[in-house]
């Protein structure tokens, strides 16, 4: 299950019934499903941050080209981008148990959005297994460890518990506690995890669902970290639940549901979410944001996918707070969001086709759209017809009115202690900007572009201008030397018949699967290059090949896929360029390598 069935790339997927997660091991989990990107610290922290924003994520089963955790080459995925205005991440499917494809868990993390997993329990198969699961307390304590071994495993920040079926008065009673121990043992695992728990059923075990917290399912509440209501409620119901006893002063751990698509009876929805925001923040409550991906599932036409997640954000944005990444220097962001028509790398293609891997998102800006003095406007957002590093730019577009010498663009808001430090942006053209500045005990907080009139007449002046990256580096550390990839190691080779990559004519190739294994730090690297080249085949007068370019490695390790070679006897090289983020080159000598030789009797 780890693995494609047909080229063994690695992909993610969740446990179906109870037997499949009280039977998991460490020992059997993916190697590459742990999200490789610690999650990061944020301005607010979360544990201090009013009207919070989750966002589940619930699309067409769950589990497309999000699970292959190296990337696919798919034409029009959906991608989320907009961290900065969300607070958790909750990965939905109608498996029992669903775990989070660790290409989101590393995009939520490198924003400091912390990714929960879900439990789930549905209809009559729901039923027989709460009551196997919730009979006594070894049964409960048995379920929760292994949800905390998960989570610890894949290093993901907690579950989302959703009960949807009828339980019996014993399962009931022991359901709080189930919730307790999981809190407690998640907390002590994880720190920062989360618990939630979805309104479904009521303390009498009937699955009644409430939309709000009340006397009925107040039991839950207590038991972990908070409660998502369900999307059927009204603003009365909202008024008197702000007013309620048991909130405690909980009040943002109250998740108010919303679902996009606007299901039942329900307030907003679709392109008016933004109206359902505007009740909820007016009664002091968190929100969970169902099935954002609406903006991508119901459009037929894949293309005006960008368009249309950025003007559903963008009418949610006066109720959403802008959170702040903290962190030291280097700040370094080319705005890739992890997909494109075009893998680019230091401003060339270096592949000319689609891909798409969530892993590969850099820190996003924020993308806006202003008005400046009636006729004037600015607007911010993603180009994928060129780039930098990645699949896309930053693309400033907008209009500079005659009353108006300049506009300027915020798009980028962190919170970065820094000193000394070197200031570089890459523009189009190509241009680029670069500064050194001495600060002292200095915060960067935002970083903005200013777009001027050059002379000439004072009229209303159109402007374009890509950014393809921006860099604050400590100037301190530009000398550190690159370090030497040790450790590269080659296993779980298995080789297949086939057409292998398209650029190959012959109709049948041998073709090379294997795991890569390497050491380096991992804070000085962007990405690594994988590289490959012929050594030696059947024919001795053959001389060796050129390097050809096998991939982009986002996390260690990584496999190597239906890999065209010749047929044995041969010698292969692989090899493992470290690409650093401030853009230094590592010299060869200091690339990974490992030899690979095959014959006809290791083929049988």
């Amino acid at each position: 299950t780890h693995y494609d069935a047909d080229t063994t790339e690695p992909i993610s997927s969740g446990l179906c019934t109870l037997d499949e997660l009280l039977s998991w091991k460490r020992s059997d989990a993916s190697p590459f499903n742990a999200s490789t990107v610690e999650l990061a610290a944020r301005h607010p922290p979360l544990s201090l941050s009013q009207q919070r924003t989750l966002v589940s994520h619930d699309m067409m089963g769950g589990y497309l080209d999000d699970r292959y955790i190296q990337g696919s080459d798919a034409e029009a995925p959906y991608a989320f981008y907009h961290w900065n205005h969300i607070d958790v991440f909750n990965y939905f499917s109608h498996r029992m148990v669903t775990i989070p494809p660790a290409v989101w868990t590393n995009a939520a993390h490198r924003h400091g959005v912390p990714v929960l997993g879900t439990f789930i329990t549905e209809w009559t198969d729901g039923a027989v297994t709460c009551e196997s699961f919730l009979k006594d307390e070894d049964s409960y304590r048995g379920v929760a460890d292994k949800l905390v071994q998960i989570s610890h495993c894949y290093r993901f920040d907690g579950w989302l518990i959703n009960i949807e079926n009828t339980l019996s008065e014993a399962a009931v009673k022991n359901t709080p506690l189930f919730l307790r121990y999981l809190s407690e043992q998640m907390h002590e695992r994880v720190p920062g995890s989360l618990v939630l728990w979805y309104d479904s059923v009521v303390e009498s075990g009937e699955l009644k669902w409430q939309n709000e917290l009340n006397q009925s399912n107040k039991m839950f509440f207590d038991a972990c970290d908070g409660f998502f209501t369900n999307y059927n409620w009204t603003e009365p119901s909202l008024e008197w639940m702000s007013s309620y006893s048991g909130l405690q002063g909980r009040h943002n751990d109250i998740y108010v549901g919303v679902d996009v698509f606007a299901r039942g009876k329900v307030v907003g929805g679709m392109f008016d979410t933004n109206k359902a925001l505007e009740v909820i923040r007016r009664h002091n409550f968190s929100v969970a944001i169902f099935a954002p991906g609406w903006v991508y599932e119901v459009h037929t036409d894949k293309t005006q996918f960008r368009r249309n997640q950025d003007k559903f954000w963008a009418l949610l944005s006066p109720y959403l707070h802008v959170h702040r990444l903290t962190s030291g220097l280097p700040f370094i962001s080319s705005f890739c969001q992890g997909f494109g028509k075009a893998v680019y790398h230091r401003g060339q293609p270096e592949s000319c086709r689609s891909w798409f891997n969530l892993t590969a998102q850099e820190v996003q800006p924020l993308y806006e759209h202003m008005m400046v003095s009636g006729r004037g406007w600015l607007s911010c957002r993603g180009c994928p017809d060129n780039a930098w590093n990645g699949g896309c730019s930053l693309l400033l577009e907008g209009l500079i009115p005659a009353d108006h010498s300049s506009v300027c663009a915020k798009c980028v808001c962190v919170h970065v202690c820094a000193h000394a430090c070197v200031v570089m942006v890459l523009c189009s053209s190509p241009v680029s900007r670069c500064s050194e500045m001495e600060l002292h005990s200095c915060v960067l907080r935002e970083v903005c572009v200013k777009m001027e009139r050059a002379g000439g007449p004072e009229e209303d002046t159109v402007f374009s201008c890509r950014v393809g990256e921006v860099m604050f580096l400590d100037v301190s550390s530009l000398q550190e030397p690159s370090q030497q990839v040790v450790g590269l190691c080659i296993f779980d080779v298995v080789w297949l018949r086939g057409a292998g990559h398209p650029q190959h004519s012959a109709s049948t190739r041998l073709l090379l699967n294997a795991t890569l294994q390497w050491e380096h730090p991992v804070r000085p690297v962007r990405h690594f290059r994988v590289h490959w080249r012929h050594l030696r085949g059947p024919d001795p007068r053959t001389p060796p090949g050129q390097l050809e370019l096998v991939g982009r490695a986002y996390c260690n390790p990584f496999r190597v896929t239906e890999l065209a070679v010749s047929d044995p006897p041969g010698l292969l090289e692989l090899l493992v360029e470290p690409v650093l983020r401030e853009g230094f080159l590592v010299p060869e000598s200091q690339w990974g390598r490992r030899s690979l030789s095959y014959s006809k009797e290791v083929l049988q």
